[in-house]
Formats: C-alpha cells, structure tokens, sequence
C-alpha cells in the first residue's frame, strides 16, 4: 500500500495557542517550546499515527520565525515529521503584503498543491490524505476545495472566481493555477478533521459534505482515523488512557464521545469487537492506568456502535460540490472577526 499522509495544522489544532489580541501574539511569540500547551490527546494520537507508518506533514500559519521553537516542542512531544512549512510572514510584511499576513487561502491552497506536486510518487496505489484543522480560520472551507481539486470536481474558471473573489494577490493566483493544471487528478482526500476550538456548531460544517468530521476531542478523531483503516485499536486505547489519565476523563465521559460521533453520522459502528480484544492483551501484558474507566467505554460501545449504524451518513450521500465561490467570503473567521 502507499504511504498514507497527513497533513498537521498547529496554531488551535495541535497547540492550544491564542492570537485573538496583539498580547496573546506576543505571549506566544516569546514562551518556550516547554511552555507551548498542546490540546488533550493530541500528541498521543500524533505519535500513534507516526507509529502506524503514516508519514506526517506540518503546514502550519505561524510564521516562519516560530520554526526552532515549533521544532523543538514537537521533539519534546516524540513527535516525528516528513515536513514542516510555515508562513512567510517576514517576507509578506517587507513587501508591504498586510492581506497575505493573516490570509489562508492565498497560502495555504498553493503550499497545498504544491507539496502535493512534490510528494514522491507511488507506483501501486493513490497516497490518500487525513487533513487536520480548526475551526478558528479558513481550514474546513481551504481542505475541501483542496480536495475538490484533486478530485478533478472544480473547474479552472470556479476556482479563478474563489481566487479573485478572496483577493490573492495577482502573483499568488497565477501559481495556483498554474499548481491546479498539473497536479495529478485523482480523489485523494480520505478525511479532513476539524478540531472544535472555537465550539462552533458541528453542523454549520454539514455543507462540505460528510468527508468533514469536525471533533471536539482527539479520542473522538483518533475513532474517525481507525474506522478509516489507518489506526490499530490498541493506538486508539492509548488516546482514550490519556484522557483519563490527564484529564480526567471517565469511562462515560470516553464513551460519549463516541456517541457524540455517532450521532452526526460520522462513524459506521465498526471496531468495537476490536477494540475489546485489544484492551484484552493490553490488560494482560502491562500494568495499564485507567483500566476501570476504559473498560466502562467498552461496556457502553456495543449500544453506540448500534446508533453509528443507524445514523452513519456516507460521503456518497453528500455528493454535491460545496459552492465555493459564496463560501470564499467568510472563509477566513479570524479575519472577519
């Protein structure tokens, strides 16, 4: 099989960063890598995923100056990465590019695309993608016109109306394009994971199709990831042991978000018997902390599992394409706000 890829945002998705104020900027320009908080489960799902053989690309808002730092917190994590880019702030304020410093669109669709050109090729199979943002920005609406890019869903001339209409700057607009005409067509997208910062309702999400989970805890993503075939059941175990053990999370609180999933219709109701066998070996081969609260989730799954099957909602069944060219202008929350 092809190495699966995916692709980190850091600033509210992996870190707990705020940069609503010019104070909180500064704050997190000067903590230390030690310092910098990263969202409950996530760097346990992360490490996981490494360890599942995925190959890990960080594409990241903040800019570039932040990089030894980022590194370094990310090393301190055990986190290891295929790529890592980040935004040309610096070079944007020296060409007096105010727009593009806080813009997403104009930077992250092209580095997108590109590291999507460059990406080594596979001779047996497509490399698909498991995109992770927030909703503190433009991630959901960026991602899935990726996406509907790759998939060969999105004419040159919509996607010259979603660039104009987003004000790229003019240089800017004539690489993506010229990125969108050779990148391979092919649907490569699995998944694309927003990560609930903001607590913006789940279902304002719904009119990019059911390929967008958004999730308010990284348990719930790393359920979304296995069902995917991507995660082994006991990497899952592991997310839920972090829950517990740092954040006090019980049995019923690790169960319900499971529920909360299946619910939305994200999850089909598979895993749960593999989840069972693989806390089995886990309980029997280390001494594993909260053992008593994983095993009040798996008590409870069998009967959410049930409501998954239920209520599980297909991408097949969201079909259309998201109308990109009304959507371009309020994609970018942060800078509306």
């Amino acid at each position: 099989m092809p190495r699966h890829i995916a692709r980190w945002d850091l600033d509210k998705t992996y870190l707990r960063t705020e940069f609503d104020t010019v104070r909180d900027l500064v704050r997190t320009a000067l903590e230390r890598p030690d310092e910098k908080r990263t969202n409950p489960g996530a760097s346990t799902l992360l490490r996981e995923m490494v360890r599942a053989g995925i190959s890990v690309h960080i594409l990241s808002g903040s800019p570039e100056q932040m990089r030894r730092k980022l590194e370094d917190k990310l090393r301190l994590d055990g986190i290891k990465w295929d790529a890592f880019t980040l935004k040309p702030n610096l070079q944007n304020l020296l060409r007096l590019r105010f727009r593009a410093m806080r813009d997403q669109l104009g930077y992250k669709l092209p580095a997108l695309l590109q590291a999507r050109i460059n990406s080594t090729p596979s001779d047996d199979g497509v490399r698909m993608e498991t995109l992770f943002g927030d909703d503190a920005e433009a991630d959901a609406f960026v991602y899935s016109l990726y996406a509907d890019i790759l998939g060969g869903r999105i004419s040159e001339e919509t996607l010259l109306q979603v660039c104009e209409k987003g004000r790229l700057y003019e240089d800017v607009l004539t690489q993506l394009l010229q990125y969108a005409r050779v990148v391979e067509r092919a649907p490569s997208v699995e998944r694309i994971m927003i990560h609930l910062e903001g607590q913006t309702p789940p279902d304002d999400f719904r009119i990019y199709g059911g390929r967008v989970v958004p999730f308010y805890n990284y348990l719930q993503a790393a359920f979304v990831v296995h069902e995917d075939g991507r995660l082994p059941p006991d990497a899952v175990l592991r997310v839920a042991i972090e829950m517990v053990v740092q954040h006090r999370f019980d049995g019923d609180g690790l169960a319900r978000s499971y529920l909360d999933l299946a619910r939305r219709g994200h999850l089909r109701g598979t895993g749960v018997a593999a989840f069972t066998a693989a806390l089995a070996i886990m309980a029997d081969s280390e001494r594993l902390p909260g053992l008593a609260e994983l095993r009040e989730m798996m008590a409870r799954l069998p009967a959410h599992a049930d409501t998954a099957q239920r209520a599980y909602r297909s991408e097949s069944t969201d079909a259309d394409v998201p109308d990109y060219v009304t959507l371009v202008s309020a994609h970018n929350r942060r800078r509306k706000k």
